[in-house]
């Protein structure tokens, strides 16, 4: 459901927060004119008022008028923004979809006893009519005893609740979002039904009590009455929660909607002559020369799947790039203009300027020329639409869909839906930053034909190798809306901290990493991410520089879970299990770089997300079920530049054990060897890779151990229904060869073979072959045609009683608009 919602709900939140953020920098037109560019600015957006400059605030005509004045601003923002608004857009954007991507979870983390859902709803309500008590207690008062502060404040106030009263209604009308109270409900906005009065999005109660809390914090500014007004608006809206009336998200819009008219009721009608605090502008702007700090510049991530790491790859071998960490990725764009600025510099003293490299070398120069003027001082603001692509794939024959059990027949797609027939992919891609925060998105319409479920012998089989029932695993028609990578991030010192659906790359092999990959859908998740390299002291002068990153995301799609010896499923297991990773690696020189990686399952029926079992599966393993913290997984890698053949020849390795320290040490690990020359004898364009893949077969473990879990996790190391790692599947050894031809840096020829055969052991085994032809075009220098053309031949004894093929033929358009907006 995260998903699905997360699409909808932006475009709404997106518009809503950038009208209350925006509106804070309301500013009122003077009467003379300014020489001041910032006053000119804002003297076109025709503003009447000084602020103080209408203190007329009496019952009826004025009262009346005064509000319809509040309702006009609000309403017409659209017609005012700008592009300079962006620095706030993309942060209230980014920090609402964080927020309404979590919010089915937090409601599912709040107790559900009826006494304390009870008791949350009083004190909601009875703080509400305390605040609406007190405000109009002081117009009274104020009006006996005539104090013209005190009569004035309940005035206010009184604007304020219903100036947030009415736009909150006017937005429950649109979003139709039900409450969380409500049985199976997720969040979902535009999903009620227009009856009633029983919206959840945005949350009244809050937007009343801090709209007043606001105006009273403004009058009488002593800190004993802020943390009175404020501390009581923020119990309102906590216990909205907790009542479960709310979802986060429509008390946080709430409070924030209530809070601004608050603000700017004071700062249009308050008296300065009565007292009170300042009416403040919150983002008065300065004129000193700012100091533009790289290390302060959040950046989106560039996908895993992007034109642009094979490139990096290439430079890297050929030793023009010598301090990129090819085993954590994805990379941010401001990470790849260091990258491009240190390949700048070596170009000419290694005298590949004019060669392969140097054309690599400008095209990626090009695609991040504003990142690379950032790093000269440029401010880290602006917008662009990345890529619009259009993808059409056509699979005739029987094509396999289950990694899990079999094998894929299209791997490392994000787990995009696929089967027999015709299948199509829409979508675009954007960003935008802005300083320290960075907003990111990927989403695309996808239709897929139905898989048929298995029959009954298969499902048995299978049942009995994952100790479940059996299950059809087939699925019918798709055709939706998803998004893929789109998160929002904050950097501060390299350190960048990014929450939404996210895809990893966790090795330097191009078949997949053991670990963690995009062979799946991306995770909701929250990553802590050191985007460039660093130094530890003194390690480092052993170990060389450093780079790190860690995440915690939830996992979707699980069927089947144990608990406590107590078969869960079939059906949505609830709640559905969480998984975190860390990978750090080490680059003693600029020819070798190794790195260790972690990932551990948790959470689920029976074992929740607290903080003892969440720590306790960095350390912790016993065989009980009901006590063992989680399913782990842990990596080690490497990649070495070959001595005598440093631009001929790189070796590397991906290697994974299941619940041990490191496969270093482990007697059973799951392998992939590889080799990478990135050009031929005679044949600069010409580049050749390979890779051998196996997992162990043991006697200790039952066949097909690898990815699976058979203490809780029955539906193993997947997302959605995908592996989350490596095609090579749970039992299965093979290989994978590519032979590239670089007509130029973004117009390529090649030609592919994969093999797989899974243990006799494992579900009766099988195998397959595919044979692969893949040409990208750059038809113009905006446009791209990809095609693919896959032969497969597999056989698998208990999906068919003989040898099957299956062609596949893709077409894939993708308009690089470079519509971009940048200062």
């Amino acid at each position: 459901m995260l998903r699905r919602r997360a699409g909808a709900n932006g475009v709404v939140v997106m518009l809503l927060l950038c009208c209350v953020v925006h509106a804070q920098d309301r500013t009122f037109q003077t009467s003379t004119a300014s020489s001041n560019p910032f006053d000119r600015s804002m003297q076109d957006r025709n503003y009447d008022l000084k602020p103080g400059a209408d203190p007329e605030n009496r019952l009826v005509s004025p009262f009346l008028v005064h509000i319809a004045e509040d309702q006009k601003h609000f309403w017409t923002f659209p017609a005012r923004l700008h592009v300079r608004d962006l620095k706030w857009i993309v942060p209230a954007a980014g920090v609402t979809a964080g927020l309404i991507a979590s919010d089915s979870w937090i409601s599912n983390q709040v107790p559900n006893r009826p006494n304390q859902l009870s008791f949350s709803k009083n004190v909601s309500d009875y703080g509400l009519y305390s605040l609406i008590g007190a405000g109009g207690g002081a117009f009274l008062l104020g009006s006996i005893k005539r104090n013209d502060h005190m009569q004035e404040m309940g005035m206010l106030a009184a604007e304020a609740a219903i100036d947030a009263t009415g736009v909150t209604y006017a937005l429950k009308l649109v979003t139709l979002r039900q409450r969380p109270n409500i049985p199976n409900e997720d969040g979902d906005l535009f999903s009620g039904k227009v009856s009633g009065n029983n919206f959840s999005f945005p949350s009244e109660h809050s937007a009343i009590a801090w709209s007043i809390a606001s105006v009273f914090a403004h009058e009488y500014p002593g800190p004993l009455t802020q943390i009175a007004a404020y501390g009581l608006a923020t119990a309102v809206s906590a216990t909205r929660v907790t009542a479960r009336q709310h979802f986060p998200s429509d008390v946080v819009i709430g409070g924030v909607l209530g809070w601004y008219f608050g603000h700017e009721v004071f700062r249009a009608h308050h008296d300065p002559e009565l007292g009170g605090g300042a009416w403040g502008n919150y983002f008065e702007p300065t004129y000193e020369p700012k100091q533009r700090n790289p290390e302060n510049m959040s950046s989106p991530y560039v996908p895993p799947d992007s034109w642009i790491y094979p490139l990096f790859d290439r430079l890297q071998a050929l030793g023009v790039v010598k301090t990129a960490f090819l085993g954590i990725r994805p990379w941010t764009r401001m990470e790849c203009a260091r990258l491009i600025e240190e390949a700048g510099e070596q170009m000419p003293s290694a005298g590949t300027d004019k060669s392969e490299a140097g054309r690599i070398y400008r095209e990626l120069a090009q695609e991040f020329n504003n990142e690379l003027s950032r790093l000269e001082g440029a401010p880290n603001l602006g917008f662009a639409v990345n890529s619009i692509y259009a993808r059409a794939t056509e699979i005739a024959g029987k094509p396999l869909t289950d990694g899990y059990h079999f094998a894929q027949t299209i791997t490392n797609d994000y787990g995009r839906p696929y089967g027999r027939g015709f299948n199509t992919v829409e979508g675009l891609s954007a960003y935008a930053v802005a300083g320290p925060l960075s907003f990111s998105l990927q989403g695309e319409y996808q239709h897929a034909p139905a898989v048929p479920g298995y029959e009954t012998s298969v499902q048995q089989a299978i049942a009995g190798a994952d100790s479940t029932l059996p299950f059809p695993y087939g699925r019918n028609d798709v055709n939706r809306f998803d998004l893929l990578d789109s998160t929002v991030a904050v950097q501060y010192h390299n350190l960048q901290i990014s929450a939404g659906k996210q895809s990893e790359w966790w090795s330097m092999t191009e078949g997949g990493p053991l670990l963690i990959s995009d062979n799946a859908e991306p995770m909701v998740a929250v990553k802590i991410d050191n985007v460039s390299p660093y130094r530890i002291p003194l390690i480092s002068n052993l170990l060389g520089d450093v780079r790190s990153e860690y995440f915690l995301g939830h996992l979707d799609g699980h069927v089947f879970e144990e608990n406590v010896n107590q078969l869960l499923g079939p059906g949505n297991i609830q709640p559905q299990p969480f998984i975190q990773g860390l990978k750090v690696s080490f680059k003693p020189t600029q020819n070798l770089e190794f790195g260790f990686g972690f990932t551990a399952m948790f959470g689920g029926p029976g074992l929740p997300f607290t903080l003892d079992n969440f720590l306790r599966t960095f350390y912790s393993h016993t065989s009980n079920a009901a006590t063992n913290p989680g399913k782990r997984a842990t990596q080690f890698d490497f990649s070495y530049r070959i001595p005598g053949l440093r631009n001929w020849l790189t070796l590397y390795r991906d290697s994974l054990a299941v619940d041990e320290y490191t496969p270093l040490t482990s007697s059973r690990p799951s392998l992939n060897l590889g080799l990478y020359a990135p050009k031929l004898p005679k044949l600069d364009k010409m580049d050749f890779r390979a890779e051998i893949i196996g997992t162990p077969h043991t006697t200790e473990f039952a066949p097909g151990f690898v990815y699976y879990d058979f203490r809780r996790f029955r539906d193993g190391y997947t997302n959605d229904g995908n592996l989350l790692a490596s095609w090579i599947g749970r039992a299965g050894r093979g290989g994978e060869g590519w032979l590239t031809y670089w007509f130029s840096p973004r117009s390529t020829l090649q030609f592919g073979y994969r093999y797989q055969k899974v243990d006799r052991d494992f579900l009766e085994g099988g195998h397959l072959d595919d044979f692969s032809v893949h040409p990208q075009i750059m038809l113009t220098k905006d446009l791209n045609l990809s095609a693919t053309v896959q032969f497969e031949h597999w056989y698998f004894p208990l999906l068919s009683t003989s040898g099957q093929s299956d062609v596949m033929a893709q077409v894939q358009l993708t308009l690089f608009p470079h519509l971009r907006f940048h200062r």
